[in-house]
C-alpha cells in the first residue's frame, strides 16, 4: 500500500480523497492554485503545495507543474480524481513515466475507455448497441456539418474527452451547427485541454440510467448495480438515486451484462462506470464509459456499503479485487442532490461570492459531501459545484421524505444556490412517482421562477423572528406554524439564498 499519494484535484472531490486516504492510514498531499489557497481541502491536507496562478490551464491542468509538486511531496501515487486530466490517458503515461502510480485505469484502457468515440467503438465490436453518431476523428468543421445532415436532427455535439456536461451542445437544425461547434470546442479544450468533438443523434424521451463497476486490470470485473440520473439541466447531473425506480429487472441485467464486458474487453483496472440511456420502449444504447470516479458515486456507496474510493487506491496499489459479485447486494435506496452556487432568478447562471453562513443538515440517514466551508471565496474559475447531499432509507420514499428535510436544513448565506429548486423538483408529484426522463425538468419546470427577493431590512427582521421567536404578553416565545420539528437555521432557511 502507499504511504503518500498526492491529489491532483480541488474542492469536494480533494476532501472526498482526503476522508479515504485517513481510513487508509496513508498521508495525502494536495496541490491548489492562488484561488484556492484558502479553500477547505487545503486545510484539510497533511500537506499542501501552491501552483502558481489561477487558471485551470495553468494549475490543475498543467502537468508539469504537477509533476514537479509530486517530485517535491515525495509521493509514490498521483490520484486525478474527476474532471481536469483524470481521463487523460497521456497524464496517466506521464505519471508513469515519472515514477508514479496513477489511481486509475492504464493509459492504454484510457486511450480506448476514456475516449469517448474510441469507447463507442468497442461496444460496437462487442454487439452492444450504441446510440447512432459519428465519431471519426475530424479536426475540419466541414466534415462534421456534412457528417450531420447525414445523421439528422435534432443531434449532440459532444466532446471526446472528460464529463460532467462539459463540451456538449443540442443541435435543432443545420443553421444552429457552426456555433454549436466552435462553443463545444472551446469549452472542451477549456475543461480538458483536448478539443477533439464528435457527433450523436438526440435520443428523447429517454432515461439516462449507469452501472458502476470495478476491475482489478487482470481479468476480474464486478459491477455495483446502476444509478438513475435522468434529471439533468444543460447536460448536467441534478440528482441522482439508486435503484432505478421502475425499470425490469432483466434491462438492468442485461445492461449490467454489457457494462461488464466493455471493462474486461478494456482491461479495466479501477473504478469506473458505464453510461446507457433507455429509449421509451424499454431498449438500452451505450453512451460512454466515465473511467474514472463520479460525482455521484455516494449513493452507490451507500446503497452496497462499498467504499469506492478507497477501492480505487487499493486497486491502484496492486491489491486483488476480492469482492464477490454474489455478495454486491443493495440494502435500501439512496439519492443525491447537487447544491451549486447559482442563481435561479438568472436561468441558473453560475455566480460568485463569498460563504458568510453555512449550515448543514445533520440527521439520521444524511450524508454531505461538502467542497466549502463557511468563509470560502467561490470564485468563477471552477465548477459551481459546493456540495452533495444524499439522504438513504429503507425505501424510496423515506429517502425521498428524508431528503426534503435536509435540503429545508441547509442553509448557505451570501451566494445564490439552487437548494430551493432541488427541493421544489424532489416534492413535486412527477418526481414522487418516479416518471423519470432526461427532459424532466423542461417537462415540468419550464420558466420556474424563484420567489423575489427580499431586501436588506426584511432579511434582517425575519431572520430576528426565526431566531428568537416572537415575546408573547406570557412571556413565552412562539415558533412560526409549521416550524415546531425544525431546528433554528432550518427555519431560516427559507431565505437561504441571499446575497
Amino acid at each position: 500500500m502507499f504511504t503518500k499519494i498526492l491529489i491532483a484535484n480541488r474542492g469536494e472531490i480533494a476532501r472526498r480523497i482526503l476522508r479515504a486516504c485517513r481510513d487508509l492510514g496513508i498521508r495525502a498531499a494536495v496541490v491548489h492554485s492562488e484561488a484556492d489557497r484558502e479553500a477547505a481541502f487545503v486545510q484539510e491536507a497533511d500537506q499542501a503545495i501552491g501552483l502558481e496562478g489561477s487558471s485551470p490551464a495553468g494549475t490543475y491542468l498543467n502537468v508539469p507543474a504537477l509533476l514537479a509538486a509530486a517530485e517535491r511531496c515525495g509521493v509514490q501515487a498521483i490520484h486525478p480524481g474527476y474532471g481536469f486530466l483524470s481521463e487523460q490517458a497521456g497524464f496517466a503515461r506521464a505519471c508513469e513515466s515519472a515514477g508514479f502510480a496513477f489511481i486509475g485505469p492504464s493509459p492504454e484502457t484510457l486511450a480506448a475507455a476514456g475516449d469517448k468515440a474510441q469507447a463507442r467503438r468497442l461496444a460496437s465490436s462487442l454487439a452492444i448497441p450504441v446510440v447512432p453518431g459519428f465519431d471519426e476523428s475530424a479536426k475540419n468543421g466541414q466534415v462534421l456539418e456534412a457528417a450531420a445532415q447525414c445523421l439528422g436532427f435534432p443531434l449532440l455535439v459532444k466532446a471526446r474527452a472528460g464529463g460532467g456536461g462539459r463540451g456538449i451542445r443540442t443541435v435543432a437544425g443545420t443553421e444552429d451547427l457552426p456555433a454549436a461547434l466552435a462553443e463545444a470546442r472551446a469549452e472542451a479544450h477549456g475543461a480538458f485541454q483536448d478539443d477533439r468533438l464528435f457527433l450523436e443523434k438526440l435520443l428523447s424521451p429517454a432515461r439516462h440510467v449507469e452501472i458502476q463497476f470495478l476491475g482489478d486490470g487482470a481479468g476480474r470485473v464486478v459491477h455495483l448495480h446502476e444509478r438513475e440520473c435522468s434529471i439533468q439541466r444543460r447536460r448536467q447531473k441534478l440528482i441522482e438515486e439508486s435503484p432505478a425506480p421502475g425499470l425490469d429487472p432483466r434491462l438492468l441485467s442485461s445492461m449490467a451484462d454489457a457494462a461488464v464486458r466493455i471493462a474486461l474487453a478494456a482491461g479495466y483496472r479501477g473504478a469506473g462506470t458505464a453510461e446507457f440511456l433507455v429509449d421509451a420502449d424499454g431498449h438500452f444504447y451505450f453512451l460512454e464509459i466515465n473511467a474514472r470516479i463520479q460525482v455521484e458515486h455516494p449513493v452507490t456507496e451507500i446503497v452496497t456499503r462499498i467504499d469506492l474510493v478507497a477501492w480505487q487506491i487499493r486497486l491502484a496499489a496492486g491489491e486483488a479485487l476480492t469482492l464477490e459479485q454474489s455478495d454486491l447486494e443493495r440494502r435500501g435506496h439512496a439519492i443525491e442532490c447537487r447544491v451549486c452556487a447559482e442563481d435561479p432568478a438568472k436561468n441558473f447562471w453560475p455566480c460568485t461570492g463569498r460563504i458568510r453562513q453555512l449550515h448543514l443538515p445533520q440527521s439520521p440517514g444524511i450524508r454531505c459531501d461538502s467542497g466549502v466551508i463557511g468563509g470560502e471565496e467561490i470564485t468563477p474559475l471552477y465548477d459551481s459545484l459546493l456540495l452533495k447531499l444524499v439522504a438513504s432509507g429503507s425505501t424510496r420514499a423515506e429517502a425521498l421524505a428524508r431528503m426534503s428535510r435536509a435540503l429545508a436544513e441547509t442553509v448557505v448565506l451570501g451566494v445564490q444556490t439552487n437548494i430551493d429548486f432541488l427541493g421544489q423538483v424532489i416534492r413535486s408529484q412527477a418526481f414522487q412517482q418516479g416518471a423519470l426522463r432526461t427532459d424532466f425538468l423542461d417537462l415540468h419546470f419550464r420558466g420556474w421562477k424563484p420567489e423575489p427577493a427580499l431586501s436588506d431590512q426584511e432579511i434582517l427582521a425575519l431572520a430576528a423572528f426565526e431566531l428568537l421567536g416572537s415575546p408573547q404578553p406570557s412571556g413565552r416565545t412562539e415558533r412560526p406554524a409549521g416550524s415546531d420539528d425544525l431546528d433554528p437555521w432550518s427555519r431560516l432557511g427559507r431565505w437561504r439564498n441571499l446575497p
